[in-house]
């Protein structure tokens, strides 16, 4: 006996969700890019002492949730900062509300609010607002992906070894040393490695065609869940391990004729375990 596909989600509760997604990215980016103070300082660590949060990240997570229960008080939520609620709707929302704090914490402009929707576990809506850069990114399952309201495509894929790949660095030190090790590996294979700070922002890159693709161990559901959607919609293959989705263990964006090799060469150098 076949188990019956789930009913697809109304179109008019994807484009709530995503109006939704929009007003609260979009409010966070502008407390964030407007409300920033000249000693902006760190509140707590998480993982490792490097490992930051700034008063601005609690801020704008507090704004987002608080907008999001008050028009959709049923849904669910999980947030970097600490939001968690499970709600009866089947809608999850998913919050990184500062992704890329320690380039924020330096003013550096590569930080992103990212926000993403899910209903019964599907990412429908996906959201990179990147104030700095005056960019928003959106993305719904089945609708495409738009920067600034225009469609966006991944590039198409080049030989592995004229291919530049976004990564990132997790903040535990025996994470790192192994995450260096891999990069040391892949380099020589590779055009080039770019490392932004932002994984939401390097997966909107890929989708942007910025980057030829993009790979990471360790991320958490916030900090992939909008830019994977995203660079989908643009046309890129995404997952993790062989058959597996993204997830911590490794988040992979790339255009078919690149995602089967990188993905193999990332599998033989162990880029999913520290």
């Amino acid at each position: 006996m076949t188990t019956p596909l789930a009913p697809e989600p109304a179109p008019e509760l994807r484009q709530e969700l995503l109006a939704l997604a929009l007003e609260a990215a979009r409010r966070a980016g502008a407390l964030l890019r407007d409300g920033r103070p000249a000693d902006l300082g760190v509140a707590a660590t998480k993982s490792s002492p490097v490992d930051v949060v700034t008063e601005m990240d609690l801020a704008a997570e507090k704004l987002i949730t608080e907008l999001i229960l008050e028009r959709r008080p049923a849904d669910g939520l999980l947030g970097e900062e600490g939001a968690a609620t499970e709600g009866s709707s089947g809608v999850r929302w998913v919050i990184d509300p500062l992704d890329g704090t320690v380039n924020y914490l330096y003013g550096l402009p590569a930080w992103s609010v990212s926000i993403a929707a899910e209903l019964d576990g599907r990412t429908l809506v996906g959201v990179v607002e990147a104030p700095a850069r005056g960019e928003t990114a959106h993305a719904v399952l089945g609708g495409g992906a738009f920067l600034n309201g225009r469609p966006m495509r991944c590039r198409p894929a080049p030989p592995m070894e004229l291919a530049l790949v976004g990564t990132g660095f997790g903040y535990l030190r025996e994470r790192r040393v192994r995450q260096a090790e891999v990069a040391r590996e892949l380099i020589p294979r590779l055009r080039d490695i770019r490392r932004g700070g932002s994984a939401a922002i390097d997966l909107s890159d890929v989708a942007a065609g910025r980057l030829d693709g993009y790979y990471e161990r360790g991320l958490n559901p916030w900090d992939h869940a909008a830019g994977v959607l995203l660079a989908a919609e643009a046309g890129a293959l995404t997952g993790g391990r062989p058959g597996e989705p993204a997830s911590g263990e490794l988040t992979l964006a790339a255009p078919a004729g690149l995602f089967e090799p990188l993905q193999q060469a990332l599998e033989e150098l162990g880029a999913w375990h520290d």
